[in-house]
């Protein structure tokens, strides 16, 4: 028998905010830790170890620990890079950690003829081949390279990692997603480690000649939705039989209960939301959770901004609280009346109906659509050809500080 661990979709270093990025770190540990109290053989990663090809120091460290600690209790980890962690030069960290020896690519493909390498466990004698993951699916040209029949034609237990949508699995909301039909893939392995789609699927296809096609998911929700709907990441352990079948465990990575609370704001008055988000608050146990709340619809009095979020978030007691307003209006907003006229005379028709709900004073200026014009002006700016992005962005802000008259000032707060 045979036992592995089947993860994807780590993302380490993709949460902007402190404390998720630290939750997303912290997965991947209580991961690895599963996997040597489990004492499986080694672990597959089918796809985005980290969430961009130049990881941070601190994503790099982390990662590498937890290799190192499974190196050092026996057990070996299997990669194929993803549509993140893959850049479009073909460089990956993930070439860095294999020179290392903590893992071993099995994305060993010749695009001239088609070929993609076999890659054998040398303790279980497993057969391990997998295809990379590229933005936008451009992994299809791949795909249509590819020689199957070797593949194929290889015996023994075999497992195969792709970073693809499988059209066939595709659920009704990933519809824009991009995807390769089931034939792409090569028949007759045991085991199908997929990765990309953020979703926990599994199905055996043994009467269709291929074997357990199986997504585990995101090893921890990598944004609000996927918090919302997924609340906790997860892998699996995977144990294929002397005969070739496959018995397959998801394991939830649970660190913080999420609370997910959704508000409708239609026609309410914004002291109406205001007071039902306190008491849906009080009436949940938010204390150290993570808490998404979504608020949506058009205020029928008040602004969106008459919300005291922050006093609310501030009392609850909560690990983290994210918000999303995105299709959250105020019927002042709603209903701007625009005149035919000139492009530059829309803009500015639309800016005046804007600017005038709020009550602007920012360094003596009180004129509102004077401050939109200079902020849209100050920040209309491209980056140069060859300018580094930190000499780009002090570039704009050195330019804000001045047109905003801010240079006394910063100068009174050093």
């Amino acid at each position: 028998m045979v036992k592995f661990a089947h993860l994807s979709d780590c993302h380490i270093g993709g949460w902007r905010e402190e404390k998720l990025r630290e939750l997303s770190i912290e997965s991947f540990s209580v991961a690895a830790e599963k996997c040597i109290e489990e004492n499986v053989d080694f672990v597959v990663i089918a796809g985005d170890l980290f969430n961009t090809s130049v990881p941070s120091i601190d994503a790099l460290k982390m990662v590498t620990s937890c290799l190192k600690k499974l190196h050092d209790n026996g057990i070996r980890v299997y990669v194929i890079p993803g549509s993140h962690d893959y850049s479009p030069s073909g460089k990956t960290m993930l070439e860095v950690l294999e020179r290392s020896g903590l893992c071993k690519i099995v994305f060993k493909f010749d695009r001239e003829n088609g070929k993609l390498e076999i890659t054998t466990d040398e303790k279980t004698g497993v057969k391990l081949a997998g295809m990379v993951g590229l933005r936008g699916g451009l992994e299809k040209f791949d795909y249509m390279k590819l020689d199957k029949m070797n593949l194929e034609d290889e015996k023994g237990v075999k497992i195969f990692l792709f970073h693809s949508l499988i059209t066939e699995f595709k659920p009704v909301d990933f519809d824009m997603v991009d995807s390769e039909p089931l034939m792409s893939l090569p028949k007759g392995f045991n085991y199908y480690a997929g990765g990309h789609p953020h979703m926990v699927f599994k199905r055996d296809m043994t009467d269709d000649g291929y074997g357990m096609m199986a997504y585990p998911g995101p090893l921890f929700p990598n944004n609000f939705k996927e918090l919302e709907t997924l609340q906790s990441g997860g892998f699996y352990i995977v144990e294929i039989d002397k005969d070739g079948r496959c018995n397959v465990e998801h394991n939830k990575i649970e660190l913080k209960r999420v609370v997910p609370l959704v508000f409708d704001a239609e026609g309410k008055s914004a002291a109406d939301v205001t007071r039902e988000i306190r008491d849906a608050i009080s009436k949940n146990d938010t204390d150290d959770a993570v808490v998404t709340v979504r608020v949506e619809g058009c205020i029928g009095e008040g602004k969106t901004n008459d919300i005291p979020f922050k006093e609310i978030f501030d009392k609850c007691g909560a690990y983290i609280v994210l918000k999303n307003t995105y299709k959250l209006m105020s019927k002042e907003f709603a209903e701007v009346n625009v005149q035919s006229g000139s492009v530059s005379e829309i803009e500015d028709d639309v800016m005046r109906q804007q600017v005038k709900q709020f009550n602007v004073n920012f360094l003596g200026k009180n004129d509102g659509n004077e401050l939109a014009k200079l902020l849209m002006n100050v920040f209309d700016k491209e980056k140069l050809e060859g300018e580094r992005v930190n000499d780009f962005e002090g570039r704009v802000f050195s330019d804000a500080v001045k047109e905003l008259g801010l240079n006394e000032v910063l100068k009174r707060a050093d």
